[in-house]
């Protein structure tokens, strides 16, 4: 298994994708216009012929064994630039009465646009048949997760100073939302789906022009909408533990759709960017020790030619990266290359 960038080639095959994700996965439409545009948005990105601050740079992870293709992530180099990128965040109001000797605190929703210029994390998806079923397939979603701070650690000057990721919110047996029900429902004349549908294509100026600017109180809302914010959709929960693992943090922005939580924090800050470093490649012929549980996550250095894989061992004393000359093909380096290397297991 090795991650790339993804390529026009890839088309049909990010469309099924699409097909898979089900509902509330805003970011990747069944729309193949705008799946076509998306790659040739992210083509461009890792050939830097697209601005800094408007660059999508989206992978995929492919099996060596098939070339099908088993999951995506993407990162955004910074949001909100061209359509406003909006969120609610949860706050409090104080009310007191001297009169009645009494002092009420309301939480409270406002729309917000705080994040405008920031990076994110997003698009993360894996196949259900490549959830870690057998040892093969173990760490696919770490390595879809983790190999981002590679990339964003390698090209730090391409990226701002903050990093977020938004979190697929709560959804009933029915796959629907109690939030969207109780709240957006009675500001857009759409259902949940069309409205999320929208969103994913780029179409978001509807939600400025129609949520409203002023504060919501949330003990307006319904018990089960209450309930909602700031939680996740329950396939959504070890993608959160792996962000939380790294440093991300709940700090009380929310999906204005859903109510899932939106984590961040500052890229420098990330386990995976503060602890990742290089080393030199090593190629020796024939099969080399492998580690029962692969620990050690490994990217190229080359933008255009990104590539990143589990290696079952680690650098030497030396600082030096023995690879098998399988592994070599795998990353598309040879002796003498650079990789940036992550002990996954190692402390921040």
């Amino acid at each position: 298994m090795r991650i790339r960038p993804i390529a026009p080639s890839d088309l049909d095959e990010l469309q099924a994708l699409a097909r898979e994700t089900g509902v509330g996965f805003t970011s990747l439409p069944d729309n193949r216009e705008f799946l076509a545009q998306k790659i040739d948005t992210a083509v461009s990105a890792f050939q830097e012929r697209t601005p800094v601050d408007q660059r999508l740079y989206f992978f995929v992870l492919e099996d060596d064994d098939t070339g099908r293709l088993a999951g995506c992530c993407a990162i955004e180099g910074q949001v909100g630039r061209e359509v406003p990128f909006y969120h609610y965040r949860v706050g409090t109001l104080a009310h007191s009465s001297v009169q009645l000797d009494l002092h009420r605190t309301i939480d409270t929703l406002f729309l917000s646009s705080d994040h405008t210029g920031d990076a994110e994390v997003a698009s993360l998806f894996l196949r259900p048949e490549y959830r870690g079923r057998d040892r093969r397939h173990e760490r696919n979603g770490a390595l879809l997760s983790m190999m981002r701070w590679l990339f964003m650690a390698q090209f730090r000057d391409r990226f701002p100073d903050k990093v977020l990721a938004e979190m697929r919110g709560v959804f009933d047996a029915e796959g629907k939302s109690p939030f969207w029900e109780c709240l957006g429902s009675n500001f857009f004349p759409l259902d949940f789906n069309e409205a999320d549908r929208l969103t994913g294509l780029g179409q978001k100026s509807f939600i400025g022009e129609l949520m409203p600017k002023f504060p919501i109180y949330t003990p307006f809302l319904s018990e089960e909408a209450r309930a909602c914010i700031g939680q996740v959709h329950e396939h959504t929960r070890p993608a959160l533990a792996m962000l939380k693992k790294e440093g991300l943090r709940w700090e009380g922005f929310i999906d204005i759709f859903d109510g899932g939580p939106t984590v961040e924090a500052y890229i420098d800050d990330v386990r995976g960017v503060r602890l990742s470093r290089t080393c030199r490649v090593e190629v020796k012929a024939g099969e080399l020790a492998q580690a029962e549980r692969p620990r050690w996550l490994a990217a190229t250095t080359s933008m255009a030619g990104f590539r990143a894989a589990w290696l079952g061992r680690g650098p030497g004393d030396d600082g030096v990266m023995t690879l098998s000359e399988a592994e070599a093909a795998r990353l598309e380096v040879g002796a003498g290359d650079t990789l940036r290397i992550l002990d996954s297991d190692e402390e921040a």
